[in-house]
């Protein structure tokens, strides 16, 4: 199986299933809105699949000298998290706490980037401070095989020849299946699921995995069409709370 990161145009990384630790909670599966007004009628469908979130300010949209690139989190007033993939460019900005990926919200820039040595996530601190409801970050143990979990992100709304044309202006959401552990970009520890009512594309990398209320998951990688892999937060927690805190 292969699969490429969810950026457009990155290298391809394989997938290889692991175990992952079975808890006993259940997944609460969100509703989603259908296409907002502005969008109405149009053909694509928000991730590929899926729908359009309706609560989510915790969510973070990342552009890289101005350009619109990857999804993220924030975590902390000044800490967001997101994929190591994305960060390489420079120039980081994100735009917090708004569904909408071009207005609403707090624009804030990164300032100080901290990337996981050997998996897909990266820290990026902030040069404000920003107030509002910040993600809860999963402990091992948040996740199970074959629970429906939550993934968020404004990344490509269909399979289009360049995913950076088919971005969506509304943060997305869809149900995926846990499948189990495998690796990330980076060859760190993720979790595996398949598709749901939808799946993750280019632009969706960085963005959340969540379970149960709290991210579990920061999405690397993706075949755009039944599987798709995020870093384990849980499984970097302590490299996570000696950065920023959480």
């Amino acid at each position: 199986m292969r699969t490429s990161r969810l950026v457009t145009a990155l290298a391809a990384t394989a997938l290889t299933v692991l175990g992952l630790a079975a808890p006993t909670a259940t997944a609460q599966v969100p509703t989603v809105d259908s296409a907002p007004a502005a969008v109405s009628g149009t053909a694509v469908q928000p991730i590929i699949g899926g729908g359009y979130a309706n609560n989510a300010p915790w969510a973070a949209r990342l552009f890289s000298n101005g350009r619109q690139t990857c999804s993220a989190s924030i975590i902390a007033p000044t800490w967001i998290l997101t994929a190591k993939h994305c960060v390489g460019g420079g120039g980081l900005s994100f735009r917090i706490g708004s569904l909408d990926q071009s207005s609403g919200g707090t624009v804030a820039n990164g300032v100080s980037v901290y990337n996981h040595a050997s998996s897909d996530l990266s820290l990026v601190k902030l040069d404000r401070s920003v107030s509002g409801t910040y993600a809860r970050l999963g402990q091992p143990g948040s996740v199970s095989v074959n629970q429906t979990v939550q993934v968020y992100g404004w990344g490509a709304t269909s399979q289009c020849g360049s995913e950076a044309n088919c971005q969506s202006q509304y943060l997305k959401v869809a149900n995926v299946i846990v499948t189990g552990g495998c690796r990330d970009a980076y060859n760190g520890s993720a979790i595996c699921a398949r598709r749901g009512d939808g799946i993750t594309a280019g632009g969706d990398s960085g963005g959340p995995m969540m379970a149960n209320g709290v991210q579990v998951g920061v999405a690397s990688t993706s075949d755009r069409q039944t599987t798709t892999a995020y870093t384990n937060v849980t499984a970097y927690r302590s490299w996570i709370q000696g950065i920023a805190g959480v």
